[in-house]
């Protein structure tokens, strides 16, 4: 993990202990093993990932085989989490929680990933933008219903797909 700081950016120090515990349930295995191979963002790839459910949660897959589409949520291990401003290559510069970058407080990610199939405690999905190895959070059903908000709009950005 870099430590280096780009102009414009702010570091701060980070508190000395966290505030609460968190289980991994599994790992995620993607094609990527190094940061800058990563796709941008989740929709930035059309590749199959698995996902590795730790055998103990293998009943809480209960009922998942009938979503068409999955919210992931996982922790971003190697990234660095002092930064509450940022300098994109790509946008320039925000505040931390203005971005989906995965340099945060809290390095969590969620991607709305599309269903492939489901194998004992294993799902094969499409639509993950992480590391090889990243610890995987929480798994939850996406409700095209409730979860999409058409009409959402960051004013700094253009729509992206890559």
């Amino acid at each position: 993990m870099s430590k280096e700081v780009r102009a414009g950016e702010i570091a701060i120090t980070l508190p000395e202990t966290f505030d609460a515990g968190v289980y991994f349930i599994g790992r995620i295995r993607t094609p990527w093993t190094a940061r800058s191979d990563c796709p941008r963002n989740a929709r930035g790839s059309d590749s199959a990932c698995t996902i590795e459910l730790d055998p103990r949660y293998a009943a809480a897959l209960e009922g998942v085989e009938t979503c068409t589409h999955l919210v992931v949520l996982y922790f971003m291990h190697q990234a660095r989490r002092d930064l509450v401003v940022q300098v994109s290559r790509h946008s320039g510069r925000h505040g931390t929680f203005a971005l989906r970058s995965p340099v945060r407080p809290n390095p969590i990610a969620m991607s709305v990933v599309r269903l492939l199939a489901v194998d004992d405690t294993t799902l094969s999905v499409i639509g993950l933008d992480c590391l090889d190895g990243t610890p995987l959070i929480d798994i939850k059903p996406y409700f095209a219903s409730v979860d999409s908000v058409p009409d959402a709009v960051v004013g700094w950005s253009r729509v992206e797909t890559k």
